[in-house]
């Protein structure tokens, strides 16, 4: 393997024979930065999840913990872009330790003031002061696959690797916070979901060959290259796939309760996640000769077209055959969102581009689960399946406008 030195790069005769996996994991020190990170992306999965636990086992209130989640949540949509600018700018090496520290602090802070019954808004401040500082791993990765792929094949591999990692990090994050909130302290849950961050982002840190390299002293500010047309619709697109998840993640729980199954409202839902991990294996194993903007179009029809037979489930079993069609959609979506913004957008801006693509999906999600959650409550499931269909068109219609761009 050659030396770690300089800009990663792909040897020229395998780039032109060679795609998929292969070449993603051949290229110098991808394999490294891809592993190092692997523990940060279960401790972010964990996170948001612990704060639930901490805030509930210390006031035994889930409406409290849910106003310091809510804070949490919102303060990493909206802090989550802004520290990726400075990112951009002065490169992950130099900022990564910074937004650890930073993390760590303001977890603490949550903890103690937790544990010594502190007032609800301090509570919450400390909660947002956590999501502010939350860094945005999955961008930070992705953006390290751009730098060593960009304009080769297996750049859509790489992102079907990104794309793998954050699927099963959410798979085993929720169960692992549970089990150790339960078995032994909510405090340990959340201590442990901070070490992982911190483990995780610190290794990615070290790995300095394959960090793209800063861009203080590129003229133009950032935003300016990134609010463009085509990056608005395809954050749109990310938008509505996140309110189809939101309003999924009512409307199953509410079907299974509705059918005195509520212990299968969390199997019920994982079932599109894990059709959606090997959807996102097999898409990222081959190279497609189409066009990714008609790919994304494609997908985004397929995802619309699979969603409906939701409408007709009448039972947990008929439910969770429904609930597997979409998943067939999902991951490839995912990756053709990160080739778009790779192509979309400049190298400098890349970081903050898709940290605001997953910003979109956190707004998207947020917005669909309040929604379908009053729907649900006055007219049942079925009102909230029928609002996560109409999210598919919507995020359909804004893949035609990716397309035409």
């Amino acid at each position: 393997m050659p030396a770690l030195t300089g800009r990663i790069r792909t040897p020229q005769h395998v780039q032109q024979t060679e795609s998929g996996y292969r070449v993603a994991l051949r290229t110098p020190g991808a394999l490294k930065f891809y592993l190092a990170a692997a523990p940060a992306r279960i401790g972010i999965a964990m996170t948001g999840l612990g704060i639930v636990w901490l805030v509930h086992g210390s006031t035994g209130s889930y409406a409290l913990a849910g106003a310091v989640t809510g804070g949490f949540a919102v303060a990493e949509a909206v802090g989550g872009p802004q520290v990726a600018r400075l990112i951009d700018r002065h490169g992950q090496p130099r900022m990564l330790p910074i937004t650890l520290l930073l993390h760590t602090m303001a977890m603490a802070l949550l903890i103690a003031l937790t544990l010594a019954a502190a007032p609800l808004w301090m509570l919450v401040l400390a909660g947002v002061l956590a999501g502010a500082s939350l860094p945005q791993i999955g961008a930070q990765t992705a953006a390290r696959w751009s730098h060593a792929l960009r304009g080769v094949p297996a750049l859509s591999s790489g992102f079907a690797l990104e794309s793998l990692g954050t699927g099963l990090a959410f798979l085993v994050g929720p169960a692992l916070i549970g089990t150790v909130s339960a078995l032994v302290s909510p405090v340990a849950g959340s201590i442990l979901a901070t070490t992982l961050v911190v483990s995780g982002g610190l290794s990615l840190a070290v790995q300095r060959s394959t960090a793209p390299p800063p861009t203080a002293g590129v003229r133009a500010e950032g935003s300016g290259r990134l609010l463009t047309k085509g990056f608005l619709a395809l954050a749109g697109t990310n938008v509505g796939v996140g309110l189809f998840f939101g309003s999924m993640q009512v409307s199953v729980t509410a079907f299974a309760v509705g059918r005195d199954s509520a212990s299968l409202a969390g199997p019920l839902y994982s079932i599109t996640s894990l059709i959606s991990l090997a959807a996102g294996i097999a898409y990222g194993a081959r190279r497609w000769r189409m066009p990714a903007r008609t790919q994304f179009v494609a997908a985004m029809a397929i995802l619309f077209v699979t969603t409906l037979p939701l409408l007709a489930a009448d039972s947990p079993l008929t439910l969770a055959l429904a609930l597997a069609l979409p998943g067939l959609a999902l991951a490839p979506i995912q990756v053709l969102s990160s080739v778009l913004a790779e192509s979309e957008v400049e190298p400098a801006v890349l970081t903050q581009a898709f940290t605001w693509l997953n910003s979109g999906s956190a707004a998207g999600i947020a917005m669909g689960a309040a929604v379908a959650g009053r729907a649900v409550d006055t007219h049942g499931s079925q009102l909230g399946f029928a609002l996560a269909i109409a999210a598919t068109l919507v995020a359909t219609g804004m893949a035609v406008v990716v397309r035409q761009r």
